[in-house]
């Protein structure tokens, strides 16, 4: 599989809206993260003044086979249906995405059902979902690198129709359960402890989905130093689809606004297979899932927002979209004490 190369964090640019930062008509640090965002930024995109008017949220959409051991509140059958309500702009993530003016693009990317003549959908499907990884591998190698080719073909499109922001979202009855072998098998960390309960299991779903993912650990055995091997073995369509996203994304200086728990699987691997995408990766909100605190502890992102949420479809990756947008004006559209004419207390 060739991926492609990986653009150095510009310092030089950083340095220069740093700068800038500095000599705004504020005292220095009253602006808080806003004003360590809008640096981080302009280093990501190698623009002193970064703006971000052309937004997108990619879902990627897929159905796995573990889902049937009970590791769900919800059936199966709410994958399709809910890529249904995406498409018809009915899903918390296309209201969250209207009010921020961005586009949504949702993919078919495993889904299980035939949803081939929906409109309004990307239709990329690799295979009718994963297999049961409690009964072996959830992928083969060719089909996750397949995937994640799947990804990086989709950012580049929506680049080619003009992109500045993108967002991760993701639809998958049973996807917190790969998510949270992704992030034991990647962190070290007992499975217990980075499995919660996805869409709202109790105390015994909830007991039943660790023994799953810990019984699948150590069927697969999956390689911790070999990122492709562990998605494989233990991951999904819609995870590796958006790992993709992030390594085409971070190919371009295109900042990557991670969502919760399922895109964070996501980044822990693109980190694996290209240590590089670290610099581009935002963390819009830290999630109540128990496994989104050691991603980001991993990964060191310090997330914008806690709202306690959980729902996944790259919702709180669009929320996060104003305060993005918000420290990039403010290091574009502020003035300086020089420009303003204001007097400083050097």
């Amino acid at each position: 599989m060739r991926l492609p190369s990986i653009p150095n964090f510009d310092q030089a640019a950083a340095q220069k809206a740093a700068h800038r930062q500095d000599h705004l008509t504020k005292p220095q640090g009253s602006l808080g993260r806003l004003e360590s965002l809008s640096v981080q930024l302009a280093g990501m995109t190698g623009r002193e003044r970064p703006r971000f008017a052309r937004k997108v949220v990619i879902v990627m959409a897929a159905d796995h086979g573990v889902a049937l051991e009970g590791v769900s509140a919800y059936p199966v059958e709410v994958t399709a249906q809910m890529v249904e309500n995406i498409a018809r702009n009915g899903a918390a993530v296309s209201v969250l995405a209207r009010q921020n003016q961005a586009r949504v693009v949702v993919v078919d990317i495993g889904v299980a059902k035939d949803v081939s003549s929906l409109a309004g959908v990307l239709h990329r499907k690799v295979a009718a979902g994963s297999a049961n990884m409690l009964k072996g591998p959830a992928l083969t190698h060719a089909q996750a690198e397949q995937a994640i080719m799947v990804g990086m073909q989709v950012l580049d499109e929506q680049a080619a129709r003009g992109l500045d922001l993108v967002a991760l979202g993701e639809m998958g009855i049973g996807n917190t359960t790969p998510a949270s072998a992704i992030t034991a098998v990647l962190t070290g960390l007992p499975v217990k402890e980075v499995t919660g309960r996805g869409t709202g299991l109790d105390d015994t779903g909830l007991q039943n989905k660790i023994q799953v993912i810990e019984a699948a650990i150590r069927l697969n055995q999956p390689d911790p130093s070999n990122a492709l091997d562990v998605l494989a073995k233990v991951g999904g369509l819609d995870i590796a689809g958006l790992t993709g996203v992030i390594i085409a994304s971070a190919a371009r200086r295109i900042p990557v606004v991670v969502d919760g728990f399922i895109s964070g699987a996501a980044a822990l691997l693109a980190a694996g297979l290209r240590p590089e995408v670290k610099p581009y990766l935002i963390a819009s909100h830290l999630s109540v899932e128990a496994g989104h605190t050691a991603i980001c502890k991993k990964l060191a992102l310090e997330p914008l927002l806690d709202l306690r949420m959980r729902l996944g479809e790259g919702s709180g990756a669009v929320l996060a979209f104003p305060i993005i947008e918000g420290a990039a004006r403010i290091l574009d559209e502020m003035a300086t004490f020089e420009e303003a004419g204001v007097s400083r207390n050097d």
